[in-house]
Formats: structure tokens, C-alpha cells, sequence
């Protein structure tokens, strides 16, 4: 199947849908991407009304394997847009999906805007710093093993693999 939209979360007693995710593309394995967003949103983001698409595809021209961003506004950001290269092990995969994914975290909370032709990192301007000195990245690479950990954790008290 190419697309597949699935991952709806819900609040106790309200009955209210916090997560529509949708996937696309091939090579990647729908039940991964499902767990791994939702274990994500249901820690991180939980009291927040979200979209996030995650697309998977070949990366390999742009040299990268993962990127996200904003779909709808810049002042609330609540819709996403994630691209991951299709061709990673699953380790590799899951931390760069929790790594795109720690980009959402930073856009919803607000320490991440993208104003106008600005990027903003908690109310500094960084449209000038170079990729390896933006502070949005350094804490998403530190994020990474951190996350992933906690994934795992979470795996193995529910008996489910990786």
C-alpha cells in the first residue's frame, strides 16, 4: 500500500483525536513508523492537536537522511511534513525519525520558529549560522541516543521489538 493513514490517539473522557499521522512511500515498515510516532507524541506532546506526514523516499541526491518541516503557519506550527531516506537499518531509522521528530517538539513548544525568511532559535535570530552551529540541531543529535533509550525501554516493558 502506498499511503496509509493510521496512529489516532486519544484522550481519556473526551474522546478527542490529538494525532493524525499519515505515511507514505515503500521500503519502510508502517508498524515502526506508528509506534515510533505515536510512543513519541504520547510522551512528548500529548495535550497537542497535531499532523504529521512522514514520507519515505530515496535521499541519497540531497545527501541527507531526514528533514521536517512546518506545513501550516509559523506563529502555532501543528502541521508537519517529514522526509526519510527509505534505505536505513532500523536502528539508524528510528533515531532519525525521533531526531525529525524532536524538530516537531521544538517547533509546537515554541523554541523553534521560522519567521518569515528568519529562523529563530528561543528569540535569537540564527538564519547565519552555519548547519553544524545551529542549537536546534546540537540538541537534536544530543536527543537522539536519549530518545531512542527511552524507546527501547518502552519496547521491552511491552514485550514488542524494536
Amino acid at each position: 500500500m502506498y499511503g496509509l493513514c493510521t496512529g489516532v490517539c486519544v484522550l481519556p473522557k473526551r474522546y478527542l483525536i490529538m494525532l493524525f499521522l499519515s505515511h507514505f512511500g515503500y521500503n519502510y515498515s508502517q508498524r515502526r513508523c506508528d509506534r515510533v510516532v505515536n510512543w513519541f507524541v504520547n510522551e512528548y506532546l500529548p495535550r497537542y492537536k497535531l499532523i504529521i506526514n512522514v514520507d519515505h523516499k530515496g535521499l541519497l541526491r540531497e545527501g541527507i537522511f531526514g528533514w521536517v518541516w512546518v506545513t501550516d503557519c509559523d506563529h502555532r506550527p501543528r502541521e508537519f511534513e517529514i522526509e526519510l531516506h527509505n534505505r536505513m537499518d532500523v536502528e539508524h531509522y528510528t533515531k532519525t525519525l525521533l531526531h525529525e521528530l524532536w524538530h516537531v517538539y521544538q517547533h509546537v513548544k515554541g523554541h523553534l520558529k521560522d519567521n518569515r525568511q528568519h529562523r529563530l532559535w528561543k528569540g535569537v535570530d540564527h538564519s547565519d549560522t552555519d548547519y553544524d552551529d545551529q542549537p536546534w540541531e546540537k540538541e537534536a543529535i544530543q536527543m537522539e541516543d536519549i530518545l531512542f533509550e527511552k524507546y527501547q525501554s518502552h519496547l521491552t516493558n511491552f514485550n514488542l521489538s524494536v
